[in-house]
């Protein structure tokens, strides 16, 4: 619309409705308090902090470093915010629980003690909530574990002890524990009430962590990581959030859409976990010790922990089978028992492969842990190798186990999806 200079612009009220109203695609807010800071409790988190001092303390999604889009539920990475209570969380209620790390017996103890407030899930205003604490990265299924369920109610107490075996330092140094309240419901699907993700890298040995905290939503499946240079330490991995497009031509676009980005994020996984990380199977104990006496090794299958469900009861018949390579003459195979529907077996049993010391500087161990099934081909768990062609753990067991006859040495290995090219071919009992 155009006018004389000095005439008055006048604009009728759908012209002012469509400018205002209709500005571009509309972008839905996730939540309100992802623009306001979070404080907890201390000298920082406590008290003061007028609206001159927000700015400095928000920390929304888009520009939060991928440490914290992990498993941080702290808005700084460091910050030690145990218990707070805030208005933008309580909806969902609290969860009190105790985290303790042995680093002698290579366990971690999560002690779920009570939640508070929880959201109402029936229709009776009530829920029938329980815990479940998976570790991350690793398979869901082979590392879950669950309390009972707490009916009618959304003030339970569990006081329950969930225990992890084999957990290393390096663990604590990288994975997070994630741990989810959940309604159970018989007649439908478990609905999921909130969650809390911890950094392991938290825990001090053999100091028992104390937290209440107020549970979270899951976090969004819209954050993804865009590969950018410097903006930031985390340069070359900056957080981009996307949204479907806000008109969709039918249902069918709409899962074509959602398939997209699940494949997306799930190779935004494999980034993220770094190149050549094969997906986790469970843990197991092994002893080695080479026996002088004997002129022989000695290779104990102590016992396994967390494997993957491999039958429909969730549940696997798992045992072990072992071999010396390279293995010419084919007599180096070894096989527990069968360990009937448990995903934490202990085996106990020993096997000797008589062998001089200088040979075994050339020989790699494969322990392979399968599921026993009737009829059928077994099901593969999970491997791991011990020799000098191994990295980290497996090849430092190896060597010392070298290094110092006549000592039984045990360690906690983790089980991977890959499958030994020799053992592929033996999936029989």
């Amino acid at each position: 619309m155009r006018g004389r200079r000095g005439d008055r612009m006048t604009i009728n009220i759908q012209e002012h409705m469509a400018i205002n109203v209709c500005p571009g695609p509309i972008r839905p807010i996730r939540q309100i308090s992802d623009y306001f800071p979070r404080r907890g409790p201390g000298p920082e988190g406590g008290g003061g902090g007028g609206l001159g001092e927000a700015p400095a303390r928000l920390a929304p999604l888009a520009l939060a470093p991928p440490a914290a889009l992990l498993g941080a539920t702290t808005p700084e990475d460091g910050a030690e915010v145990d218990s707070y209570d805030s208005d933008d969380a309580t909806a969902l209620g609290t969860l009190e629980f105790d985290l303790l790390y042995d680093q002698a017996s290579c366990t971690l103890h999560c002690s779920i003690l009570r939640a508070k407030g929880l959201k109402p899930m029936d229709f009776n205003g009530l829920a029938d909530p329980y815990v479940k604490v998976h570790l991350l990265p690793g398979a869901c299924k082979a590392n879950k574990l669950k309390t009972k369920t707490q009916r009618n109610t959304l003030n339970p107490v569990w006081n329950e002890d969930l225990t992890y075996s084999g957990i290393t330092d390096d663990d604590i140094s990288h994975k997070v524990l994630r741990i989810s309240v959940c309604d159970e419901d018989k007649l439908s699907h478990n609905e999921f009430i909130g969650e809390i993700r911890v950094p392991l890298r938290r825990l001090k040995p053999s100091q028992k962590k104390h937290f209440n905290i107020c549970l979270e939503r899951q976090v969004p499946v819209c954050v993804g990581l865009q590969g950018a240079k410097g903006r930031g330490p985390w340069e070359g991995q900056v957080p981009r959030t996307f949204s479907l497009p806000s008109q969709l031509a039918s249902p069918s676009s709409m899962s074509a859409a959602l398939r997209g980005i699940s494949c997306y994020l799930k190779e935004l996984e494999q980034v993220e976990q770094g190149p050549g990380l094969l997906e986790e199977r469970g843990r197991i104990l092994l002893s080695l010790s080479y026996s002088s006496p004997r002129q022989g090794l000695l290779v104990g299958i102590i016992r396994c922990a967390h494997l993957a469900a491999m039958d429909v009861n969730g549940y696997s018949d798992p045992y072990v089978k072992t071999y010396l390579r390279p293995d010419v003459d084919k007599k180096s195979k070894h096989k527990t028992g069968v360990k009937k529907k448990t995903l934490n077996p202990e085996f106990n049993e020993e096997f000797f492969y008589e062998m001089e010391l200088s040979a075994l500087a050339t020989k790699t161990l494969e322990v392979t842990v399968w599921d026993y099934d009737i009829g059928k081909s077994n099901d593969f768990i999970g491997g791991v190798s011990l020799g000098p062609g191994a990295r980290g753990e497996a090849r430092k067991h190896w060597s010392d186990c070298l290094q110092q006859p006549d000592t039984a040495l045990e360690r906690w290995h983790t089980l991977t999806s890959e499958l030994p090219p020799a053992a592929g071919a033996l999936p029989s009992a």
